[in-house]
């Protein structure tokens, strides 16, 4: 029988799916997929309490084991922080291009199934109160007003230009009017009703964006920085870690220069004598460097998936559970981020891990900079950390599978990349190129984020404007020179950090605790050390925050 901790964390998952419809379809749980989430005061209020009501009861329970040392720690650590970003009013504007309430909104129809009258008919049924849900985000939006509680004017702009693209213009139906056409070959699909709502749906885009641009525009924060006391707040939620932001910011700056130079180095292998700029031209324009077509660029990810978990099962450096051997690549319907992303599989497994990598209009694809993302989202990265907290069921809560610490996710994803450079995956000039970039992009939205957030300057020891206060242009400017990426994806990069405090920093401090957690275990073992039973070990800890991690591994 499970124990009062472990109870309780699954009974705050399943009650909070009624108040999270959303939730339930990311988790595959069915029951919900015809409702909508309420983005309005009252529903945030609603999961609050929630949350409040649970943190109570967790207060009042023993803690009898280890397991349960470690599912009341991850709860508790789950809670403070939502109850505390609740606090803050951080729900009364979550105005932003990614990870805001418009891009939930729309992208959980991603996850849908779409094969039968039945999924069509919750599809409907979602669809029906999508305009609600946009309505209650509005309410939750002019409450931010009134509390002058509110995003920067770059992001409500930014936004509106989102909701402008997902409702379609001109010979450009738009993500639900194209959505719903799959519906055309299910028998019994209430196509017309679908189209009607997609219509609607649209129509309660345009009206949203509208608002951001009329009402919301004109009163928003005019500095991109959310200040100090935000970012410290955000520091704690995506890290899971206290941690000294100028030490970061420092380390960063360092981390970057230092990437910078292998880089030139690499850069020299594949045309001597060329610029880094030179060199990053040759790669995105050689038609023989290039995947074509958006079919074949999914099915070359895939391949690169499926070696990577050949290659790790053979090699003994993971032991990976038949169950989640299987990872899809999926391209990603068009108007969201510009950044490829993972969803894991649903608790029943009857939905594989899948990444999804944005085609956004393109018909060719550069190769060199796509091994490292897919090892990233996919193997070893997310994938098999999220597969092996889904099917942990008996050692770790719901909780524990469910929950997302970015600093320990990412930071595991961007070691997965490393260790597949280790591997010899990278060896090749032009992957290696792709590696290093991504290192150096993220090492520099250390820089950035910071900078820009906590007031920090240039260093004056810099040859690249020294002493100046960061600016959403010398953010460009910084992140284009280290970006393997075109111009609107580096553009979207910046408006994804100035309005998602804290969570860039995540994946470069993440990777650095996870490189420092290996290295001190293997001090201690010596030649004993198993690299096989340390990721196993690490992983099965399922998802924490770093301070969590550095306690639970360095007794490893």
């Amino acid at each position: 029988m499970a124990s009062p901790i472990f109870q309780l964390s699954d009974s705050y998952i399943t009650e909070g799916l009624a108040l999270d419809p959303h939730g339930a379809t990311y988790l595959g749980v069915p029951g919900f997929d015809h409702l909508m989430k309420d983005f309005s005061p009252a529903g945030h209020d609603a999961r609050n309490d929630h949350d409040v009501r649970t943190l109570a009861a967790l207060n009042t329970l023993p803690v009898d084991s280890p397991d349960d040392r470690l599912a009341a720690g991850v709860l508790r650590e789950n809670l403070e922080a939502s109850i505390a970003a609740h606090g803050t009013g951080e729900h009364l504007r979550a105005v932003r291009i990614i990870a805001g309430d418009v891009d939930e909104a729309r992208a959980v129809f991603d996850l849908m199934p779409t094969s039968t009258k039945e999924h069509w008919d919750n599809i409907a049924g979602r669809m029906s109160q999508f305009p609600g849900a946009l309505k209650g985000m509005r309410e939750s939006w002019k409450l931010g007003i009134e509390k002058g509680i509110v995003t920067s004017r770059r992001q409500a702009l930014a936004s509106a230009g989102q909701l402008d693209e997902f409702a379609g213009a001109g010979s450009d139906p738009g993500f639900f009017a194209s959505f719903v056409e799959q519906a055309a070959s299910v028998p019994g699909a209430p196509v017309e009703r679908l189209r009607t709502l997609a219509a609607e749906c649209a129509g309660a885009m345009r009206d949203t964006a509208s608002f951001l641009r009329g009402t919301y525009a004109p009163v928003a924060r005019d500095n991109d920085g959310c200040g100090e006391e935000a970012h410290a707040a955000a520091r704690r939620k995506f890290l899971g870690a206290v941690i000294d932001p100028r030490e970061a910011y420092e380390w960063g700056w360092e981390e970057t220069m230092r990437l910078d130079e292998e880089i030139r180095r690499c850069g020299e292998l594949i045309k001597p004598g060329a610029s880094a700029a030179e060199v990053r031209h040759l790669l995105d324009t050689d038609p023989a460097r290039m995947v074509h077509g958006e079919e074949n660029l999914r099915d070359w990810l895939q391949e690169l998936m499926d070696e990577a978990m050949s290659f790790l099962i053979d090699g003994g450096h993971f032991r990976i559970d038949p169950r989640i051997r299987t990872v899809e690549a999926m391209i990603s319907p068009p108007g969201g981020a510009a950044a490829m992303y993972y969803t894991s599989p649903s608790e029943d497994l009857s939905r594989p891990g899948r990444t999804w990598y944005p085609a956004n209009g393109r018909t060719s694809f550069p190769r060199w900079g796509e091994p490292t993302t897919a090892y990233h989202e996919g193997v070893p990265g997310h994938h098999l950390q999220g597969g092996i907290a889904v099917i942990e069921k008996e050692r770790l809560s719901r909780v524990q599978r469910i929950f997302f610490n970015s600093g320990h996710g990412e930071g595991w994803a961007l070691y997965a990349e490393r260790l597949m450079d280790e591997f010899g995956f990278l060896e090749n000039p032009d992957y290696r190129l792709g590696y290093l970039y991504a290192q150096a992009f993220r090492a520099a939205r250390v820089v950035v984020d910071l900078g820009i957030h906590c007031g920090y300057s240039v260093p004056k020891s810099s040859a690249w404007h020294p002493g100046e206060k960061w600016t959403p242009e010398l953010m460009l400017e910084f992140m284009t020179q280290r970006s393997s990426n075109d111009d609107a994806f580096n553009r979207s990069e910046i408006e994804r950090y100035l309005g998602w405090p804290g969570q860039a920093i995540s994946y470069k401090l993440g990777e650095r605790v996870w490189l420092r957690l290996r290295d001190e275990a293997k001090q201690r073992a010596g030649a004993s050390f198993d690299i096989a039973g340390w990721h196993d070990r690490a992983l099965k800890l399922g998802n924490l925050g770093l301070d969590l991690l550095v306690s639970e591994l360095s007794a490893a």
